[in-house]
């Protein structure tokens, strides 16, 4: 994956460029994860000379269009790569029930924005975002939106490969507690294993209430009673 659009910026005069993505916008249960990823403009270190950064080019994508490995791989490599700095936030399904999916996906991605802030002491000018959504009329930078960003601008490629590798790390966390469900497999997703096992034990703690399947569940066995 190239870097067009993020080269297209710095040209611009844009210095600081965070691409932003999520991961669990459509599960039936558990958090949805966003990640904000700052690659730092070429000055002192070389882009093109950086070896891991070679390697991160070379095997990034939209984080569905690769496996559970190559996923984990990709994120070891941004974790050791010096050009890369990033940050990530869950926001739980019980917030998700309370303000919906898209107002809980937009507080995910402003306290990445405000993480990766307090963490690295910067302040973005330019913010990509994956999708056709600006996050709030009020932030203090510009956003824009690209459709499919995460299959064609590396930033927001790399922020959907962390969100999508944390937020099943917590899933997989998560299945340990609620043995029954098999977070572990499926990951919250509206598998035909996870309907099965959502119509046999009814809802958990982390099913997202607000959701339709997991509403017609709640309700049929309010009438069984």
């Amino acid at each position: 994956m190239n870097l067009k659009i993020e080269k297209y910026y710095w040209k611009k005069g844009y210095k600081i460029i965070v691409g932003l993505d999520e991961a669990g916008r459509g599960p039936l249960a558990g958090p949805v994860t966003a990640a904000a990823v700052l690659i730092l403009l070429p000055n002192k270190i070389s882009l093109l000379k950086n070896e891991i950064f070679k390697k991160i080019r070379l095997r990034a994508r939209d984080s569905k269009k690769l496996s559970s490995k190559q996923r984990k791989e990709i994120f070891s490599l941004i974790k050791k790569c010096p050009l890369i700095q990033f940050s990530y936030c869950s926001v739980s399904e019980k917030v998700i029930d309370k303000i919906n999916i898209e107002q809980a996906t937009f507080k995910a991605m402003k306290n990445c924005l405000k993480s990766l802030n307090k963490k690295y002491n910067l302040k973005p000018n330019l913010i990509l975002i994956d999708g056709n959504r600006i996050i709030d009329n009020h932030l203090p930078y510009l956003q824009k939106t690209i459709i499919k960003g995460d299959d064609k601008i590396l930033s927001i490629a790399l922020a959907s490969i962390i969100a999508k590798v944390i937020r099943d790390k917590k899933m997989i966390t998560l299945a340990k507690k609620y043995s029954n469900y098999h977070f572990e497999i499926h990951k919250g997703y509206p598998t035909k294993l996870h309907r099965k096992l959502l119509k046999k034990y009814g809802p958990c703690e982390i099913h997202r209430k607000s959701y339709k399947p997991v509403q017609i569940i709640i309700q049929k066995s309010r009438l069984r009673r």
